[in-house]
């Protein structure tokens, strides 16, 4: 969906030594003078040869993430950890050794066994990587080919997460596929939330449904959800408060929202989504699994993917949870956003341990 970033090669300016010998060479000098003169014209040309080979030979040496795909780049910190346990990819790697590598990129024990069952004492990719994909077959597969107008989405997770960064990244990216977005800023429990989220829908040019810190939040999503229904916009993406799941009145509020939705148009919102700090590793899945009791969540979103080496946690959200996941964030850039491959994710794990 995304072009993978293009470098802007350096170019050296053509008429700049021309000009340098000219200007030498106009200038009336003695003898000794000239000698000078003409060193230092050879040294400035020497140099601008050398700028220019330097300057052919850079992109060589540039930083091979930028060719990587997108799934390598959220999983480099916990490829990289892997090469402390194994330094060099091998065809078949050792039963100890994987289950190992599993348990560092923070999947929990359990789903480490269930993966590991049965398998050989030396493990091949191909049979790695068959249990690897099928811990995400009990997650639900979402029906996206007919969905209703306006498209109702509630951002829901604790501070700190994301959330408000991600309802940017996903106006985006509907902006971009042609489709019109209307926000709501329903987190009014912080001033901060407010502004930020006014910020990117400047930046992104979309509509902003708001209030003053304080005010009722369900008011927010009524008016935002009206407005869509009134303007025909195909999308509404609500932000909520970061609720911690400890605190009973704000998760009633959060169930209030959800009424309120509904009331302002049948069945919405029309999805639920949890937005997990993948920093967190599985400390995010109790937050999840607490949400999930008290509204039914119908898909997660991972942020933060490419600052953490616990990569290997989305195997246990997704398993233990049995909800999709929908995207991974892996960067603070509009644009870094991507829809979730199991098969694409497992392979770039893959890819940092076997030829």
């Amino acid at each position: 969906m995304f072009g993978i970033f293009k470098r802007k090669s350096k170019e050296t300016p053509k008429e700049e030594t021309p000009k340098v010998i000219e200007e030498i060479i106009e200038k009336p000098s003695s003898k000794i003078e000239e000698i000078v003169q003409e060193e230092k014209i050879t040294q400035d040309v020497t140099i601008q040869e050398e700028v220019i080979e330097e300057t052919i030979e850079e992109p060589k040496n540039e930083p091979e993430v930028e060719k990587k795909g997108f799934f390598a780049r959220a999983l480099e910190k916990t490829v990289s950890n892997f090469k402390s346990i194994v330094p060099e990819k091998k065809v078949k790697i050792e039963f100890d050794i994987i289950e190992e590598l599993l348990i560092e990129a923070d999947m929990e024990y359990e789903i480490v066994e269930k993966a590991m069952d049965g398998l050989p004492e030396f493990i091949t990719r191909a049979q790695l990587r068959h249990r690897l994909v099928s811990l995400f077959e009990h997650a639900p597969t979402i029906d996206d080919s007919n969905i209703p107008t306006p498209f109702i989405e509630l951002i829901i997770g604790v501070n700190g997460a994301g959330k408000t960064t991600t309802i940017a990244k996903l106006a985006n990216m509907y902006k971009k596929a042609g489709k019109s977005v209307v926000v709501g800023a329903g987190d009014t429990f912080r001033a901060a939330a407010i502004e930020q989220l006014s910020t990117w829908a400047d930046k992104l040019d979309v509509p902003i449904i708001k209030t003053k810190q304080g005010h009722d939040p369900s008011a927010v999503a009524y008016d935002t959800i009206s407005s869509a229904v009134a303007k025909n916009f195909d999308h509404a993406i609500i932000d909520t408060a970061g609720r911690l799941q400890t605190q009973v009145n704000l998760a009633n509020e959060l169930k209030k929202i959800v009424k309120v939705c509904d009331k302002a148009h049948n069945g919405a919102p029309h999805q639920k989504i949890m937005i997990l700090d993948g920093t967190q590793g599985n400390t995010a899945i109790a937050q999840a699994r607490a949400f999930n009791e008290m509204i039914s969540i119908d898909g997660i979103i991972v942020t933060k993917l490419d600052g953490t080496a616990k990569g290997g946690a989305l195997f246990s959200i997704s398993n233990q949870l049995e909800l999709p996941i929908f995207y991974i964030g892996i960067g603070e850039k509009a644009d870094d956003l991507i829809p979730f491959s199991p098969d694409e994710f497992v392979d770039s794990l893959l890819d940092g341990i076997y030829q």
